[in-house]
């Protein structure tokens, strides 16, 4: 069975492009309001899970880089694992996988639609703003890969600004609020945990690897890429701890906004206001990552073009939206699909290198018994 991929040149991109990628598709509603999630597990090491956290990220990242490496770079996740399980089996992974991207597509939609009617919006259709929001992508996502991949690499510019303009909040700062280190070991244990949903996007590389024109430079460009996102995430987590106490930290949904709402600017009233709007640039690499990874498993099984595709795929998921509604049930879905991601992402990687190995291992062995 051939499951290898036939890629035209000109949608091929180049290995560098990946550091973009991948911190665009970390980077997203979870940016908003981690430090809360985190904290309450690992309170003054909290910054300490953050960068466990991405340890076992970049691990992870290796490990799955090697197992596409197996197939010389030609195979996506999908096909490994049709040649692995075999076409029924495999497609079922396949199917298990796409349901995770949509999932996580829902859920970062559910998220940002919140923080805008919470925040910015709140007389307004929250329908609306879903409908608006799909038109964006969908425009997007059928201009093929090489316009994803452009989308994503603006959407780190409109990101980075972030960062400096929250130092303001530097002079309120107390040190205090980041000692006793190292309290409580298990603490930190749970804290790396509750990065799940913060850190996840870039298993994308199952997905995005045979698209890669220099095979040799992903590991390189992926990991800085992860790197970078963990430099954002440490800083924001450090800024929060020292400038909330940690009965406010574990009290506030959206700590990164909340800091937004004390800086002030001579040619801006609300800062937080204009972050929340400009963040839609920063989440469409997200969803148009997402839906295209899905597009890429459900063309293993139908022939369907993009346009239908998104349509049919953003109408299912503006039903879906209509069934979960409260904070409590947005905070469900968030611990539902940081669990599935956990296992999906930082665990499942090892067993299908092992797999893929042992594979490639025996098919091998079958190849030197049958040569004369």
């Amino acid at each position: 069975m051939n499951n290898r991929l036939e890629i035209k040149n000109n949608q091929m991109i180049n290995a560098s492009l990946l550091f973009f990628v991948i911190t665009s598709a970390q980077i997203g509603v979870g940016i908003h309001g981690f430090q809360n999630v985190v904290y309450d597990s690992a309170k003054q090491d909290s910054w300490i899970a953050v960068i466990v956290s991405f340890i076992f990220a970049h691990i992870v990242m290796f490990i799955m880089i090697k197992t596409l490496e197996l197939y010389g770079g030609t195979n996506d996740f999908y096909g490994i694992h049709i040649d692995i399980y075999g076409k029924y089996i495999g497609n079922f992974f396949n199917l298990i996988y796409m349901f995770y991207c949509t999932f996580a597509f829902f859920a970062v939609c559910k998220n940002y639609i919140e923080v805008i009617v919470t925040w910015v919006f709140p007389q307004i259709n929250s329908q609306f703003l879903y409908a608006t929001l799909f038109i964006i992508v969908i425009y997007a996502f059928t201009g093929g890969l090489r316009v994803i991949i452009g989308v994503s690499f603006f959407s780190f510019f409109f990101s980075i600004w972030v960062l400096p303009t929250l130092l303001f909040v530097l002079p309120y700062a107390n040190n205090n609020h980041l000692i006793p280190l190292l309290n409580d070991l298990m603490g930190i244990i749970k804290g790396t945990y509750a990065m799940t949903f913060t850190i996840v996007g870039f298993e994308i590389i199952y997905t995005l690897y045979p698209y890669v024109k220099e095979k040799k430079k992903v590991q390189k460009f992926a990991h800085l890429g992860l790197a970078g996102t963990m430099a954002g995430y440490l800083l924001l987590m450090l800024l929060a701890q020292a400038f909330f106490s940690g009965q406010q930290l574990t009290k506030t949904i959206w700590p990164t906004l909340s800091m937004f709402s004390i800086v002030r600017l001579p040619f801006f009233e609300r800062i937080e206001i204009f972050t929340i709007c400009s963040w839609m640039m920063i989440i469409l690499p997200n969803l148009c990552l997402y839906m295209w990874a899905t597009y890429r498993g459900l063309l293993r099984m139908v022939k369907i073009s993009p346009t239908k595709y998104a349509w049919i795929f953003s109408i299912l998921v503006i039903i879906a939206t209509l069934f979960v509604r409260s904070r409590a049930e947005i905070n469900m879905m968030n611990n539902i699909l940081s669990k599935f991601a956990f296992y999906l992402v930082f665990i499942y990687p090892f067993v299908l290198f092992l797999l893929a190995w042992l594979k490639k291992k025996m098919t091998k062995s079958k190849q030197q018994v049958k040569q004369p």
